[in-house]
């Protein structure tokens, strides 16, 4: 009997340790699970024309600063990319809100302003240089019915359920919280809202762009999907763009 108590005591202890241990080796191996797919994986070697920073598998872009305001009022823009065919094809209402997310100079905000007389377009941009420039811009042309908007690089600054249509041209590919400016966007879009977005194709190695700065329609269908917009169509009527045309669900 000694003997046998002797024996029972160590394996007790060794029972209670492992006992001890069991929920915490679970909470750790829980932990591990949950962060073994985050949002946003950061990478040190990566392209250098990104921020080395990886969202669903493709890199984001390096913003083009304000430095390059000439290059998107270059006087060959619009037969290059065919602007107002793009404009044209939005199918606004007079009444519509519009939001052009990185508007940049405001150049695609100053030509969607006639087709909405009645309402209005938001210009936003999270670089208070290229909101001055929309701000030079509607003075000097005199065009009451744009209104600059200083967004953050997560979160647009729009009212909930404000938005008819949101246009994002050559711009979400550089979007460095992609994620929560689409659930910002979301948020804003009226019930049945639209969110077009327009990017070079990245289907297309001939296309003069670097590729960063080019989305596949896969890959954009696969950000969308991921706040809740559902893809609606895509217009193959821009020389070298996607136009692609998401709708937010009467309930999301």
């Amino acid at each position: 009997m000694k003997k046998t108590a002797q024996l029972i005591k160590p394996l007790t202890v060794i029972i209670l340790t492992i006992l001890c241990l069991l929920p915490l080796n679970a909470c750790a191996a829980a932990s591990k699970t949950a962060n073994s797919d985050p949002v946003y994986q950061q990478r040190t070697v990566h392209n250098p024309d990104g921020i080395g920073k990886f969202y669903m598998g493709r890199e984001i872009a390096q913003v083009m600063g304000y430095q390059g305001a000439s290059w998107l009022e270059r006087p060959s823009r619009g037969m290059e990319e065919k602007s107002a065919r793009l404009v044209n094809n939005l199918d606004l209402k007079p009444t519509d809100v519009v939001a052009d997310i990185g508007a940049g100079t405001g150049y695609f905000s100053f030509r969607l302003a006639p087709l909405v007389p009645q309402g209005k377009v938001l210009a936003v941009d999270v670089q208070p240089e290229m909101i001055n420039f929309i701000k030079l811009n509607k003075q000097e042309n005199n065009i009451a019915n744009v209104e600059p908007v200083l967004g953050s690089i997560d979160n647009p600054n729009l009212p909930e359920n404000s938005v008819d249509l949101v246009l994002m041209v050559d711009a979400y590919h550089e979007f460095a919280y992609p994620r929560e400016m689409m659930q910002g966007i979301v948020k804003a879009l009226k019930p049945g809202g639209r969110t077009v977005s327009i990017e070079y194709r990245g289907e297309n190695p001939l296309i003069p762009i670097k590729g960063l700065h080019k989305m596949t329609q896969k890959q954009v269908k696969k950000e969308m999907a991921a706040v809740g917009l559902v893809w609606k169509e895509t217009k193959d009527m821009l020389p070298q763009q996607h136009l692609m045309v998401f709708e937010k669900p009467s309930q999301i």
